[in-house]
């Protein structure tokens, strides 16, 4: 039989991922939960297994795993909500410090420039009312918003009880797709996904935190109020890459100044958050994840937007890790393994225009070009090919 032209082999390959984006975009509403329970059911797998092992029922320990998470659900729950009741009892002195800084503003826009304060007035009264608008329409699709928040939640716990006790059925199914012969790579495959998506996950609850206490401690010590409210937001925002830290900077500068008739703690709320972000992205996160895959700031970002257009925020929160999952079984498969190196961060330091070596697919290649970029090695065997090449 012959073989089939690589030009249509990859045409195949970009038409499947253009109509399985499609599926991924029409069936967003039952994935996105399905993808959330399935991490958090990876992170509740120790728990689980450690009951297990003491003769627990499936069913006793995955419940008491259950346990286990919603006490700390309801744990961040119950902070970030005595956070938020603090803001509202301090809105009037909000209210008044608001309007002090917008009088404030609009004294320098009239001195710099030859709109009068009555003008300026009749603007924002105007823009008040179409936001007024906006806001009447927005709370319209909110309601239902709530409606689909609701059984997100109510589909949660159900969706992690099943795929944890239908875990060895799931993973037979698997390995029925593939031939004897690639079962060990198979095995292989699925225990590196299993380790990256814990270490990624539970390095995102210590991040969240660290990253509370360290900055909401820090912002206390100045003398900012709200610290800890500022902490817990720019914790969680944080997590979506790039995206989340603009965000959360904007909140920390909107609520100083909302809450302080000065301009001095804006300054030191921005300069504690870099200082903390710094800390944290080059010396307290790589430490805790140390996970093997890499992945480039291009596909980061072109991944968060993506997910952000299939599934809202919770596709930019659930952005990265999938990205690492594919990156791992796009390296194991001979068809796919162009992909792993696009969402990789093995940049080479020459031009493959330059260097032929840098063409090839060989295991010689990638382990160089792992150390140059302080990548930890991965597990994958040893293909035939590779040998050949070398």
């Amino acid at each position: 039989m012959n073989q089939m032209p690589l030009t249509v082999r990859r045409a195949i390959e970009v038409t499947g991922l253009f109509f399985l984006g499609w599926i991924i975009v029409l069936g967003r509403d039952l994935l996105a939960p399905l993808l959330v329970a399935f991490f958090i059911s990876i992170m509740l797998l120790p728990i689980y297994r450690f009951f297990h092992k003491r003769k627990f029922p499936d069913a006793v320990a995955i419940g008491i795993s259950l346990l286990v998470l919603i006490v700390i659900l309801a744990g961040i729950v119950w902070f970030f909500t005595s956070q938020m009741r603090i803001l509202i009892e301090d809105f009037p002195t909000i209210q008044k410090n608001v309007m002090k800084h917008l009088t404030t503003l609009s004294e320098w826009i009239g001195s710099k420039t030859p709109f009068s304060t009555e003008e300026q007035t009749s603007f924002v009264k105007e823009q008040s009312n179409n936001l007024f608008t906006y806001a009447g329409n927005l709370l319209g699709g909110v309601a239902g918003g709530v409606t689909g928040t609701l059984v997100f939640l109510g589909l949660l716990p159900i969706y992690i009880f099943l795929l944890l006790f239908y875990k060895n059925l799931l993973l037979r199914f698997i390995f029925l797709w593939f031939p004897r012969d690639q079962h060990e790579k198979v095995e292989e495959t699925l225990s590196e996904m299993q380790v990256i998506i814990k270490s990624y996950l539970f390095g995102l609850l210590i991040q969240i935190t660290y990253m509370t206490i360290l900055l909401g401690g820090l912002l206390m010590l100045i003398g900012i109020k709200h610290a800890l409210l500022i902490g817990i937001i720019f914790a969680f925002l944080n997590l979506i890459p790039y995206v989340g830290a603009l965000l959360g900077n904007i909140i920390g500068v909107l609520l100083t100044l909302s809450s302080s008739e000065e301009l001095w703690p804006v300054v030191a709320v921005l300069g504690t958050i870099a200082a903390v972000q710094f800390l944290d992205n080059n010396i307290l996160m790589p430490r805790i994840v140390g996970s093997k895959v890499k992945i480039n700031a291009l596909a980061t970002i072109v991944g968060v937007i993506v997910g952000g257009e299939i599934a809202g925020i919770t596709g930019m929160f659930l952005s990265l890790p999938v990205i690492a999952m594919l990156k791992v079984v796009f390296d194991r498969t001979e068809q796919f393994k162009q992909w792993g190196v696009l969402f990789g961060d093995e940049r080479p330091g020459l031009s493959p225009m330059a260097i032929p070596v840098l063409r090839w697919d060989t295991k010689a290649v990638r382990r160089q070009l792992e150390r140059e970029n302080d990548i930890e090695p991965t597990d994958a065997s040893d293909n035939p090919e590779d040998k050949k090449k070398e």
